[in-house]
């Protein structure tokens, strides 16, 4: 064989490969694989939300949540920011749901002699009354949200037979420092006229 004859079969066969069909897609296994995809998708969803119905459950002797009093007096303190949720005190990760209280939202507090106000829009309003106080202090986490060293406000309240934290952050953080000596001084007046 000549070089000729070799270059001329090594044309041949390489124009024999390219005209060879390119595989062909199986549209139906990827199209079960997409809808198989879905509802796994969708079952872990409808799991989640049966989980949270059942926790609310759990949660079903909690009271319900007190009102704002129609005269709670003049403002001490106002804050705009986000309400990250509620837990069982001194617990981070095991969040409240009953009553709404698990529902993140952006949240108006407002701090009178009566108590704490929690304005919540789409979501239930709350009261904390004075007496319920407990404690402030600044946190970095609750209820599956983490934030900086000192980027929340946590709040401790006392609801029926449970103590509870509240989780908020200011639209300002440096308002926090501010929240906190407030409340415990608050909280620390209510202890010495209750010790009279």
């Amino acid at each position: 064989m000549t070089p000729a004859t070799l270059l001329a079969n090594g044309l041949a066969t390489g124009l024999a490969a390219e005209k060879k069909s390119a595989e062909v897609t199986d549209w139906a296994a990827r199209a079960g694989w997409l809808v198989g995809l879905a509802l796994f998708v969708a079952l872990v969803y409808w799991l989640m939300r049966e989980g949270w119905k059942w926790r609310g459950t759990l949660q079903g002797d909690l009271p319900e949540l007190p009102t704002a009093p129609d005269d709670p007096g003049p403002a001490r303190l106002g804050m705009s920011g986000r309400y990250h949720g509620s837990t069982t005190a001194g617990q981070w990760l095991d969040r409240i749901v009953a009553h709404g209280l698990g529902a993140r939202s952006r949240v108006e507090l407002t701090l009178t002699d009566a108590g704490l106000d929690v304005v919540r829009p789409g979501a239930t309003d709350f009261f904390i009354p004075r007496e319920a106080l407990r404690e402030a202090v600044l946190g970095k986490g609750i209820a599956g949200k983490v934030l900086t060293e000192g980027g929340l406000l946590v709040v401790t309240w006392a609801h029926g037979e449970r103590l509870i934290d509240s989780g908020f952050r200011s639209d300002h953080a440096a308002e926090h420092t501010d929240w906190v000596d407030a409340i415990n001084s608050m909280i620390n007046k209510t202890e010495t006229e209750g010790a009279r």
